[in-house]
C-alpha cells in the first residue's frame, strides 16, 4: 500500500483529490434509454434486457410464494439460525429509531403538529451475478417493515439455474411481500413506473453497481430513493498499540468488495504503517479474491501517517468513510471527534463485518464522501411527515396584519386577501 506522510493542509488537498466523483455520460445515456424503454413497453423491455444482459428468459418475474418458502425451508440449520440472530439484532437496534408525532397545543386557540406516516410501498434491489447478499434483504426489508410499510417488494436479477435459495429465504423471514426476478437499471424503472407485472413503488432503497445507481439517481423526484452508493469504502485510525493483523484484515474486508474499493489507515506511527503494509501483502496472496482486492489496494487504497491524533481525525474527517474502525485505547472517548462517517466500530473487536452481518445497525451507509451530509438507511427513511395547523379567528385576527404585509410584499395580492376576507 502507498503510504503518504505530508502536512496536514498537503494531506487534505490529496484526500480531496481521491474523493471527487466524476459522472461518465455514456452510462447516464445507455441508462435513460433502458429507462425510457421500460417506461414504453413495460414488461416487453423487461424481457428483453433479461435475455440480454443476463442471458436468462423470463416470462413472469414474479417468484411464487411456495418457491420462496421451499427455499427457506432448504437453507440449513446454521444459516437459518444466522439470519435469525441478525434480524434479532436488527430489530431490537432500529426499533429505536421510529420517530413519533406531536401535537402543540399550550397556546389557547392555536393547534399545531405534526403526523408520522409509513409509506404505503417500497422497493428493495439486491444485487445478484457471482454473489448473493441475504444480508443486504435482512437491511433494507426489516426496518421499512418496523416503520409500518405496509407492502415491500424486492427485485433481484434473474440467475440461470434460479435465484439463491439463501436470498429467497432471507426474503421469507424479513417479510418481504413480493419478489420479482428482474436486476439492473431495468429494474429500477420497472419500480419507478410499474410495469404490467410488477407495481410502481414510492421509494426504493438497496445497493447495487453503477448503472443501478445511475437509475435510481434518474428516478428521483418520480420516487424517492435512499441513497446513490458508489464502491465500498473502509477507514481505519489507529495507533502502534493496535494489532496490525486485525488492521490489515479489516482493510481488504471491504477492499475484495469491487475493484474500485477503498482502504484507508490513517495512524502516526511510521513502524506501523510500514507493518501493516506488509501485513497486508502477505494476507493478499492468501484470499480467493485476491485479484479484485490487490486492485482495489493498488490503485484506490493508502496509509497516511499523521504526527498528533488531532490530525488523524481531521484527515479521516475529509475522506468521510463509509465504515470508520477506532483501533485507539479506549475508543469511545474519540466520538466526539468523529464528525463525518457512515458507520462507526469502535475497539480491536468491533471488525466492520460486525456491522455488515449481525451487530444490528445498518450495512446501508453513505459512500464516496456523502457522509458528510447523509445518514446510514433506518427505519426514518421509511416514514414521511405531515404537519398540520388550526388557529381559532381570533387568533387569525393577532397576526392578519403580518400576513397581509408579507404577502404583499413578495407580490402576492391574493396570498393577503385570502386573510383580509375573513374579517370583512
Amino acid at each position: 500500500m502507498k503510504i503518504y506522510k505530508e502536512s496536514l493542509t498537503t494531506m487534505l488537498d490529496i484526500v480531496k483529490n481521491y474523493t471527487q466523483q466524476t459522472t461518465d455520460m455514456d452510462i447516464e445515456r445507455r441508462v435513460y434509454d433502458i429507462i425510457e424503454a421500460v417506461r414504453t413497453d413495460g414488461d416487453k423491455a423487461l424481457r428483453e434486457y433479461s435475455s440480454t444482459f443476463d442471458g436468462v428468459a423470463v416470462d413472469c418475474f414474479k417468484i411464487d410464494q411456495a418457491v420462496i418458502d421451499q427455499a427457506y425451508d432448504a437453507l440449513s440449520d446454521d444459516l437459518k439460525a444466522a439470519l435469525l440472530k441478525a434480524k434479532a439484532n436488527i430489530i431490537e437496534f432500529h426499533s429505536r429509531e421510529i420517530e413519533q408525532g406531536f401535537v402543540d397545543m399550550d397556546t389557547p386557540g392555536i393547534i399545531r403538529g405534526q403526523k408520522v406516516t409509513p409509506l404505503e410501498r417500497v422497493g428493495i434491489y439486491v444485487p445478484g451475478g457471482t454473489a448473493a447478499y441475504p444480508s443486504t434483504i435482512m437491511m433494507t426489508a426489516l426496518p421499512a417493515k418496523i416503520a409500518g410499510v405496509k407492502e415491500v417488494v424486492m427485485v433481484t436479477p434473474p440467475q440461470k439455474d434460479g435465484i439463491n435459495l439463501a436470498v429467497l429465504g432471507a426474503a421469507k423471514l424479513a417479510g418481504v411481500d413480493a419478489v420479482y426476478q428482474v436486476g439492473g437499471a431495468q429494474a429500477i424503472a420497472a419500480l419507478a413506473y410499474g410495469t404490467e407485472q410488477i407495481p410502481k413503488v414510492h421509494k426504493i432503497v438497496g445497493p447495487g453497481n453503477i448503472y443501478v445507481a445511475t437509475a435510481k439517481r434518474q428516478v428521483f423526484g418520480q420516487v424517492d430513493i435512499d441513497m446513490i452508493a458508489g464502491p465500498s469504502e473502509i477507514g481505519i485510525i489507529a495507533d502502534d498499540s493496535a494489532n496490525s493483523v486485525y488492521v490489515a484484515a479489516d482493510l481488504l474486508s471491504q477492499a475484495e468488495h469491487d475493484p474500485r474499493a477503498r482502504a484507508i489507515l490513517v495512524t502516526n506511527s511510521d513502524s506501523f504503517a510500514r507493518t501493516v503494509a506488509d501485513e497486508v501483502e502477505r494476507q493478499l496472496s492468501q484470499l480467493p479474491r485476491e485479484d479484485i482486492a490487490r486492485q482495489a489496494i493498488e490503485n484506490n487504497s493508502y496509509i497516511v501517517v499523521m504526527d498528533t491524533i488531532e490530525e488523524m481525525f481531521n484527515v479521516m474527517n475529509e475522506v468521510a468513510p463509509e465504515h470508520l474502525e477506532i483501533q485507539l485505547p479506549d475508543p469511545m472517548t474519540y466520538m466526539s471527534m468523529v464528525q463525518h462517517a457512515g458507520s462507526v466500530f469502535l475497539g480491536n473487536y468491533a471488525s466492520e463485518p460486525l456491522g455488515d452481518y449481525l451487530g444490528g445497525t445498518n450495512h446501508v451507509l453513505p459512500t464516496s464522501g456523502t457522509a458528510k451530509f447523509s445518514s446510514p438507511l433506518g427505519g426514518y427513511d421509511f416514514v414521511k411527515r405531515i404537519s398540520f395547523t388550526q388557529f381559532t379567528k381570533e387568533r387569525l385576527a393577532e397576526v392578519a396584519k403580518d400576513i397581509t404585509t408579507l404577502a404583499r410584499t413578495e407580490g402576492l395580492e391574493a396570498h393577503a386577501r385570502a386573510v383580509e376576507v375573513r374579517f370583512e
